[in-house]
């Protein structure tokens, strides 16, 4: 769950803040798991309002990881025991929309078609070892935060992974399963690892249909997948198509089994649903954004999934 801005330029909600937006959660039956706050999201760096972290600027980077660690101890203080967070630069890239069933819109990335709108963003470039360097920076002095508070903190992949050399100057580490694997290891701790988007892992992969399985096995066994979206796709590295969980390429029963088999307890959330056939325009252009029945259709799903799993264990 994402707070609403917080108040007098602070990057960082307070005790009070955090605490009535659990309550209001339990208010309606629902525990609050997860934060989601407004330092270091999915935003392309040309778009971000605080890219201090992510462009490794001095003085300005130490203090949003300082805010970035007060939401953890905000967070323990508080009762949530859970952040998400992004290291990107390149935010979600995709070519444009695909038609799907029922008037939907399933977002795509087709590398052969990508055409950045500029060729560097204000990043430069930033290659593998750079950004490896200010990953590490970062977990150097979040982890230890984290091992203090115990609020684990959830990496989400990068989506999609780049070619080689990049893409506008950057290279996606986090957009292959080595990176993330290697990720895992900076610091390594029971509370540092991912939120694991079966969608971006998929995107990730050559053959997702049948690597995918293997990939939760080997994040699940070691504890660090901390939430699921549990998202299907079409397709495969370099061209896919977000798609409805039923109709994609990965087997869902048998991706749900596996998460039961490696022991993870934690969530399992729709995630990037499909748009539907009366866009808004941006800029001349039409922007398919999720409806609401979308997202009740894949909850519905997941709750369907999960009852019959339930049922025959």
């Amino acid at each position: 769950m994402r707070p609403r801005a917080v108040a007098d330029g602070r990057l960082y909600p307070t005790v009070d803040e955090l605490s009535r937006l659990r309550e209001m959660a339990e208010r309606h039956g629902l525990s609050l798991d997860m934060l989601e706050p407004d330092l270091l999201g999915s935003t392309h760096i040309d778009r971000e309002k605080h890219p201090a972290i992510m462009l490794g600027d001095g003085a300005a980077r130490d203090r949003d990881i300082e805010a970035f660690a007060t939401t953890l101890r905000n967070c323990a203080a508080a009762g949530i025991p859970a952040v998400k967070y992004n290291m990107s630069l390149l935010g979600v890239l995709r070519t444009g929309p695909a038609e799907g069933r029922g008037g939907s819109h399933y977002f795509a990335w087709d590398l052969s078609k990508a055409k950045p709108a500029t060729p560097l963003t204000r990043a430069g470039v930033v290659d593998a070892d750079l950004f490896w360097e200010r990953i590490t920076y970062f977990l150097d002095r979040i982890v230890p935060v984290a091992n203090e508070t115990k609020v684990r903190i959830a990496c989400h992949p990068q989506d999609p992974g780049t070619p080689p050399g990049g893409y506008q100057g950057i290279t996606n580490v986090l957009g292959t399963v080595e990176g993330l694997q290697r990720l895992v290891q900076i610091n390594e701790s029971p509370y540092h690892g991912l939120n694991f988007c079966q969608g971006s892992v998929c995107e990730n992969l050559t053959d997702p249909a049948n690597q995918i399985f293997d990939v939760i096995r080997w994040f699940g066994s070691r504890k660090k997948i901390f939430n699921v979206h549990f998202r299907n796709i079409q397709g495969h590295r370099d061209r896919f198509n977000e798609s409805f969980p039923d109709e994609g390429d990965i087997d869902m029963v048998r991706a749900l089994q596996t998460y039961a088999e490696v022991g993870y307890d934690g969530m399992i959330m729709p995630d990037h649903v499909p748009g539907m056939d009366d866009p808004q325009v941006v800029d001349g252009k039409p922007v398919w954004t999720p409806r609401a029945e979308n997202f009740a259709f894949c909850y519905g799903y997941i709750r369907g999934l999960l009852q019959s799993a339930q049922r025959l264990t």
